[in-house]
């Protein structure tokens, strides 16, 4: 019987990334999952705390390093001029939490076009090495992320091209997903990392703009989720899935010379 779903079909798409979204969920319960899973959640740990630094060097502040913890937690070590706006610190706190919807967009809009599949694996990989040499500054960072770089360069180089979309796929789901995972640490104003009592991003945010923590944390989950939405549209628009029509033969007039 002939298959009723083409490739790069709406169905396709919403079953891939189904199926992606199944597989971060259901992963942690199967056995040994949280060992298989436990990479991913230390690289979106770095997407937050890189969104954090970066955030930092492109309001021309310091970015001096970045701590990952062994429970998934870490810190991105900013250094911020004193006569700074009050918005500087509340937008490098803001670029933590929006940092891994932001990716997990992009990676979800990257994975429908077949062409950036391998480079933008490339480019995730490269990405976390730089950021390795430069700025991490604990073991596990030094264990676990230049393993997860070498996986991705790995599937880029030499995987199935489904493979290689999956993963894309793959990334973006559970850096979208990770924005629920912090649900509880945004609407807190105090929390525990590394051993250490230090304000939540949203905490931060709340005493540079004085607003209730609460208040930021609902605006960064539905900048998020909009983000995320969008993206999904975009990837599993049947405009853009549709296969071009065919093109019509040019009309050739011939002329006959006696």
């Amino acid at each position: 019987m002939q298959s009723l779903v083409a490739p790069g079909s709406q169905a396709e798409q919403v079953g891939r990334l189904l199926l992606a979204g199944i597989l971060v969920v259901m992963l942690p319960a199967l056995p040994f999952g949280n060992y298989l899973i436990y990479p991913f959640v230390i690289l979106t740990t770095w997407f937050h705390e890189m969104g954090h630094g970066l955030t930092a060097l492109l309001l021309g502040q310091q970015f001096q390093q970045l701590m990952i913890y062994s429970t998934g937690s870490g810190v991105a070590v900013n250094a911020i001029d004193r006569d700074a706006s009050v918005f500087v610190p509340a937008a490098i706190a803001a670029g933590g939490p929006l940092a891994p919807s932001l990716v997990g967009a992009g990676l979800i809009m990257a994975s429908a076009h077949r062409k950036l599949w391998r480079p933008t694996l490339w480019g995730v990989a490269a990405a976390i090495m730089v950021s390795v040499i430069v700025y991490v500054r604990s073991v596990v960072g030094f264990t676990v992320l230049p393993l997860v770089a070498a996986t991705l360069a790995v599937i880029a180089w030499k995987a199935p091209d489904g493979l290689a979309r999956f993963m894309l796929q793959f990334l973006g789901v559970i850096a979208a997903m990770s924005m629920i995972a912090d649900f509880n640490y945004l609407f807190t104003e105090v929390a525990v990392i590394g051993g250490q009592q230090i304000r939540s991003d949203t905490g931060q945010i709340e005493e540079a703009l004085m607003l209730p923590h609460w208040v930021w944390a609902i605006l960064l989950l539905t900048a998020s989720a909009l983000m995320i939405g969008a993206s999904l549209k975009y990837a599993l628009s049947e405009d853009r899935l549709r296969p071009p029509p065919p093109k019509r033969p040019a009309n050739v007039l011939q002329f006959k010379r006696d």
